[in-house]
């Protein structure tokens, strides 16, 4: 019976948590804490707190730890099958129905309206980060004064070697944290 409750708890989550991991924390929450009560709500911030350090979604990576929890690793393994079912049932159903109506000229022209959205919306996100990694929490100002010239000589580092160099970007991600990181602590001593 527990492990048809963690089952359909993460199941719930994985078919309702639309907005990527901090929009399905209350879900959570609702879940392990208000409605089963298998997590306090101290633990349920630590679970957060876990769940955000190690790679992965968060709402998988609290599957797998309320499931351990409550149900050692059998309860891990219901509870992330749970949470991980809807959303591979929704892309295989897509992905069948694309294979089958992808010659349609509706479908085609759906998706060459989507893709130029798509671009705007990785770039509007894109853009988020820049502004805030150049100019900090304050956003965009004309007063140049204002950007912060170790982020900036590190972006554009970074870039230049991504399009130039076409360098792995993990060993670029890797580098500029380790610049980054070396060059603000530099930074604070001074």
């Amino acid at each position: 019976m527990l492990y048809l409750q963690l089952f359909w708890s993460f199941f719930q989550i994985g078919l309702l948590g639309f907005g990527g991991g901090l929009a399905v924390m209350p879900l959570i929450q609702y879940q392990v804490v208000d409605k089963h009560g298998w997590l306090s709500l101290q633990q349920f911030t630590d679970l957060i707190t876990i769940s955000e350090m190690t790679p992965g979604p968060i709402a998988i990576n609290s599957a797998t730890f309320v499931g351990t929890q409550i149900g050692g690793l059998g309860g891990a393994l219901v509870a992330t099958l749970g949470c991980i079912l809807p959303s591979c049932v929704i892309v295989l159903t897509l992905a069948w129905l694309y294979g089958k109506y992808s010659d349609m000229a509706v479908i085609k022209g759906v998706l060459g309206g989507l893709r130029p959205t798509v671009v705007a919306l990785i770039l509007s996100a894109g853009l988020s980060i820049l502004i805030l990694s150049l100019f900090g929490h304050e956003g965009f100002s004309w007063n140049f004064a204002s950007v912060d010239l170790l982020a900036a000589a590190v972006f554009v580092t970074g870039l230049v070697i991504l399009r130039k160099y076409r360098t792995s970007p993990i060993l670029v991600m890797l580098g500029s944290g380790v610049i980054g990181g070396a060059g603000y602590l530099l930074l604070e001593r001074v």
